[in-house]
């Protein structure tokens, strides 16, 4: 009779603190893929930001501003189709073919219109990028957060050198990223019949403000007496020569106001969304701040900072405004804007996540 094999040894099965601790490695590998993308995101968009600013300060090679801008609005349009739900690694590489192809061809009319795309999506993007704010200051540290976003676009648009007139250049950009945000906006306030009665007032007197604040400024440009002209250039040369620089009326008045408001309402009910869109009056601004040759890199920053201080005074004017109307009774006071806030938990998206 042969010789029996040998019984193999059965397997011992894992214990408890060994499926622990194999459930823990697990999620972390989950957690560094899912990290990953983002990781790579920052790197692109500090190595761009990093560029610019080498090229701002006149150090290193010429190439550095077009490298830099290329991949800004690489960043830049990857993350804002992620944030809406779309094909980030299809939008990211077209931009990059783009900004190359723009770069390498060194045609004015390709750099312009590049520089165009880029300041549209810089503003849409900090307006997406935003999420919503319970309290005040969670409101400014969404606006300082949006301005960030968009003044980092401004680098990448005059990193492409573009040929302009400021004008065309300022309406051509505000009406693209306007538009841009309103058909965003449709989806995530869940269309027209998701604004009620009070969102429609809100959006058409946002509308009108908008359109009296360039009416305004385009016929006092053109036919304007000597007498107001000068006048207003009195105060914005005083401004000038004792603050610095002179806010700009369309982001103090409209844009970091609806932003604000916008956010804070987001919280609460979904027509926030609908405000926050004319938050690129504010976005656009910015991103076009360094646009003009006759402004200093100073005088612009300035000029954001304090369009952005105005803004949030009446930001938080209007916040308060829409409290004391829509608030429940008996949330007057400390405790009860506590009470107040704590149920203001409308669910959203983290700002690293898709809204869609």
């Amino acid at each position: 009779m042969s010789r029996s094999a040998p019984r193999r040894r059965a397997e011992r099965p894992p214990s408890r603190r060994e499926r622990a601790a194999e459930g823990v490695r697990t999620r972390a590998e989950r957690v560094a893929s899912s990290r990953a993308p983002l990781v790579l995101w920052w790197l692109v968009l500090l190595a761009g930001f990093g560029s610019l600013v080498a090229c701002l300060a006149e150090r290193g090679p010429t190439w550095l501003c077009g490298a830099g801008s290329i991949a800004v609005v690489t960043a830049y349009s990857w993350a804002l189709a992620a944030r809406t739900g779309g094909r980030p690694v299809v939008v990211g590489l077209v931009a990059l073919v783009l900004g190359v192809v723009v770069v390498v061809s060194d045609d004015d009319s390709l750099r312009t219109g590049a520089a165009v795309l880029t300041c549209v999506v810089s503003a849409v993007l900090a307006v997406m990028a935003t999420v919503p704010a319970v309290r005040f200051v969670h409101v400014v540290r969404e606006v300082v957060i949006a301005v960030a976003v968009a003044a980092v676009g401004a680098l990448a648009t005059v990193g492409f050198e573009p040929v302009v007139t400021v004008a065309r250049f300022e309406y051509a950009t505000l009406g693209l990223s306007f538009f841009g945000a309103l058909l965003l906006v449709y989806r995530l306030g869940a269309g027209l019949h998701g604004l009620g009665r009070r969102g429609v007032a809100t959006v058409l007197i946002g509308s009108l403000v908008l359109a009296l604040t360039l009416a305004y400024a385009e016929l006092l440009r053109r036919y304007g007496t000597p007498a107001v002209v000068d006048r207003l250039f009195d105060v914005v040369d005083w401004s000038r020569d004792h603050l610095g620089a002179f806010p700009r009326p369309l982001e103090a008045l409209l844009g970091i106001p609806a932003l604000a408001w916008g956010t804070h309402m987001r919280a609460r009910r979904r027509q926030g969304w609908w405000v926050c869109a004319f938050g690129v009056a504010a976005t656009i601004p910015v991103a076009v701040a360094l646009v003009n040759p006759s402004i200093t890199l100073v005088e612009g920053g300035l000029s954001v900072v304090y369009g952005v201080v105005v803004g949030l005074i009446l930001g938080f004017l209007l916040i308060r405004l829409d409290l004391a109307l829509t608030a429940p009774r008996g949330s007057r006071g400390r405790r009860g804007r506590r009470d107040e806030e704590a149920g203001a938990l409308r669910p959203e998206p983290s700002r690293t996540r898709a809204l869609l």
